[in-house]
């Protein structure tokens, strides 16, 4: 099981101080790795557009500057900005770099369809954090409260990072394990396969499962007359033993289970679902998600 502790030590040595730059400070994911930056050895710099993420920034003691001051000899550039308008502000950005800089972008979709503004001299790694496991061991109530990551509870990272310069890498790792913090292990990946953790594995997988989970307890309680409570409580305590029994192998299933499994199958799901994994498919989703008439090769 994956333990926490007080102060998880990173399994890399940390870096010199460089300098970082946050596009995008004041936004929802600019927020959350602005603040654990700050709290680091490097010398950091804030960029933000809208009045209200000034506002937030300022409310927690950060001051935003205009995005080619922030970029201007960085070491690093942190693009917190949506994935939707990823390109377009690449296209603004990457210019400004110093030679020898890294692009961190926080999803792999505008990596994956080629939006990104490309220079030779400029290194690009793509960093997503996989938020606390469902098998964390949590102990303490700041890690039981902490279900997104970058607080308090321990989790992963899954990154990429194509360039042939392990000295960048590291830079890039110590920077994405402080925003990401704390940490356990940053698992390194190429972008395409990044690609497919996210969206396909967690997105179109995993959180679609959630919710139709979320939409059977609906059907249980307002269709069926369950009371809410009660089915709550079979369903969250059914979850954690679905989750451990079928990706740890914990205990078996009952023969009758495993005949109402079949049954969930045959019923709810297409026969040819694993064409998700296809490159085809990706494709498809990521220019559905990124609203693009295709993916740019």
């Amino acid at each position: 099981m994956t333990t926490s502790t007080e102060n998880p030590a990173p399994t890399v040595p940390a870096t010199a101080p460089v300098v970082v730059a946050v596009v995008g400070a004041g936004g929802k994911m600019g927020m959350r790795v602005s603040r654990n930056l700050a709290r680091s050895h490097h010398e950091l710099r804030y960029a933000e557009a809208s009045p209200a993420g000034v506002e937030r920034m300022a409310a927690e003691g950060r001051t935003a500057v205009p995005t080619e001051q922030a970029v201007a000899g960085a070491d690093v550039v942190v693009l917190a900005v949506p994935d939707t308008v990823l390109g377009a502000v690449s296209q603004s950005v990457v210019p400004a770099m110093e030679p020898g800089s890294i692009l961190l972008t926080l999803d792999p979709a505008a990596a994956y369809a080629n939006l990104l503004a490309q220079r030779e001299d400029v290194l690009q790694a793509v960093a997503h954090p996989c938020h606390p496991s469902v098998f964390l061991e949590r102990t303490r109530p700041e890690e039981y409260a902490d279900n997104f990551g970058g607080e308090a509870a321990l989790q992963n990272v899954v990154a990429a990072f194509e360039a042939d310069d392990r000295e960048k890498r590291d830079v890039a790792e110590d920077v994405i394990r402080i925003m990401y913090g704390p940490v356990d292990t940053v698992h390194w990946v190429t972008v395409k396969q990044l690609a497919y953790l996210e969206p396909t594995l967690v997105e179109t997988v995993a959180c679609m499962i959630g919710s139709l989970l979320k939409d059977a307890l609906h059907e249980t309680v307002h269709t069926v007359g369950v009371p809410e409570e009660a089915a709550k409580a079979m369903l969250f305590g059914h979850v954690q033993i679905a989750l451990t029994n079928t990706l740890r192998g914990s205990n078996p299933f009952s023969e009758a289970c495993l005949v109402a499994m079949d049954y969930g199958r045959e019923t709810i799901v297409k026969d040819d679902w694993k064409k998700i994994f296809s490159d085809g498919e990706l494709d498809h989703v990521i220019t559905r998600m990124l609203k693009l008439d295709g993916i740019q090769r």
